[in-house]
C-alpha cells in the first residue's frame, strides 16, 4: 500500500500556535506529507501565517463557519489528498522524526488507526510542563492516557490521532458533539472492526491551556463528556473514569470534617506531597513540582465535578446531552 499522509489541523484564533506548528513541520526528516489547515470561524485569522509557508510545504488553507474541531477535521478530511489522515491540534509542536516514525510503523505493521503520546518540550513554560505532568502521570490519570493504555484496545486522542481514508468513509468521521468527540470516534472505529494501536515514537509536544481557568474548563467539560459518551455508548464507562469524581467527593468530605478536626486534612496533604515529590523528580525542578500540585488538584476536581454534575443531570434527572463553558471555552 502506497501511503500518503494528510496532516489536518483545525484552528480557532491561534495564528501564533500555527506559526510554531508549521515551523516544526519544516524540520521533518520525512517530508512526504501535505498539511491541511481549517480555520473554524476564527476572528483572528492565520491565513497570513499559512501564506508564508506556501512555498515551503505542501499546504492548503480553508475557512468555514464555526462548528467545533470535530466537524472542522471532517471538513479537512473531505478535501485532503492523502489516503491516511493525521489530526493534530494547533497547540502542538512536532518533533523532527514524527512523520518518519509514522511511516516506519505503518509500513512495517499497518494499523487502521493510531494515536501517539504527548510530551513537554524543554522550551515550554513551567506551567505548561506542570499541565503535561498532570495529564500524563499515572498518579493523576490512572494510566488511561498515552503509553499506559492497553495496546489491544487503544483509544487515540484527537490532538495526535491518525486513521485511514477507509476508516473515515466507513464511520463518517467525527460525530457532531463538541467535547469527547475523539473518544466517540475511537469507540466507533473499534465498533466497525478496525484495529487501533499506540505508536510510542510518534509523540508530539503539546502546549495545552495557558491558565488555571482555561485548564479547569477543559477538564470539567471532559468529565461531562465521559457521562455523555456512556449514554451514547452504553457500557463504555469504567471504574477508572470515575476516580476523579471519587477524589472530588473525598476532598469535599475531608474539608467539611476538618472543621471539627484538622487531622482530616492529612490525606489531602499526603496527596500534595506525593505529587510534589514525583513531579519535582521527573522534571528536576521544585517550581514545576509546586505548580504540578495545584494543576493536578484542578485537573482531578475539575474533571470530577463535571462527571458528578453530568451523572446527576443525565442519569438521575434524565436530562439531555449538555456541555459547560461551551461559549467561553477559550476565554
Amino acid at each position: 500500500m502506497n501511503l500518503y499522509l494528510s496532516l489536518i489541523v483545525p484552528v480557532y484564533n491561534r495564528p501564533q500556535e500555527v506559526e510554531e506548528l508549521l515551523s516544526s513541520l519544516l524540520l521533518q526528516r520525512n517530508k512526504n506529507f501535505e498539511v491541511v489547515i481549517v480555520e473554524d470561524g476564527s476572528a483572528i485569522s492565520c491565513e497570513e501565517v499559512v501564506n508564508r509557508y506556501a512555498d515551503k510545504l505542501s499546504i492548503s488553507y480553508y475557512t468555514k463557519p464555526n462548528s467545533g474541531p470535530g466537524q472542522s477535521r471532517n471538513y479537512g478530511a473531505e478535501r485532503a489528498k492523502g489516503n491516511y489522515f493525521i489530526f493534530l491540534d494547533s497547540d502542538c509542536v512536532i518533533p523532527e522524526g514524527y512523520t518518519a516514525a509514522v511511516y516506519h510503523s505503518l509500513e512495517h505493521q499497518y494499523v487502521d488507526a493510531f494515536g501517539g503520546p504527548d510530551a513537554a518540550h524543554e522550551n515550554f513554560t513551567d506551567f505548561q510542563k506542570a499541565i503535561n505532568y498532570s495529564m500524563t502521570s499515572v498518579i493523576t490519570t490512572g494510566g488511561i492516557r498515552g503509553g499506559g493504555e492497553k495496546m489491544d484496545k487503544f483509544f487515540p486522542r484527537s490532538f495526535n490521532m491518525g486513521y485511514s481514508k477507509e476508516v473515515f468513509e466507513t464511520t463518517g468521521g467525527f460525530g457532531k458533539i463538541r467535547f469527547g468527540e475523539d473518544i466517540d470516534m475511537s469507540i466507533r472505529i473499534l465498533g466497525n472492526g478496525f484495529k487501533t494501536r499506540l505508536i510510542r515514537e510518534a509523540f508530539v509536544y503539546h502546549k495545552r491551556r495557558s491558565t488555571f481557568r482555561q485548564f479547569f474548563k477543559q477538564v470539567h467539560n471532559s468529565g461531562i463528556a465521559r457521562i455523555n459518551l456512556n449514554k451514547k455508548h452504553p457500557g463504555t464507562l469504567k471504574l477508572v473514569h470515575a476516580l476523579p469524581a471519587i477524589f472530588t467527593l473525598g476532598v469535599a468530605f475531608l474539608l467539611i470534617a476538618a472543621i471539627f478536626c484538622w487531622w482530616f486534612l492529612l490525606p489531602l496533604l499526603f496527596f500534595f506531597v506525593i505529587i510534589f515529590a514525583d513531579a519535582s523528580l521527573r522534571n528536576k525542578s521544585l517550581k514545576i513540582g509546586w505548580l504540578s500540585m495545584w494543576v493536578s488538584f484542578v485537573q482531578l476536581t475539575g474533571y470530577g465535578s463535571g462527571f458528578i454534575i453530568a451523572f446527576i443531570r443525565r442519569h438521575i434527572l434524565g436530562q439531555d446531552e449538555f456541555a459547560s463553558f461551551e461559549k467561553t471555552f477559550y476565554k
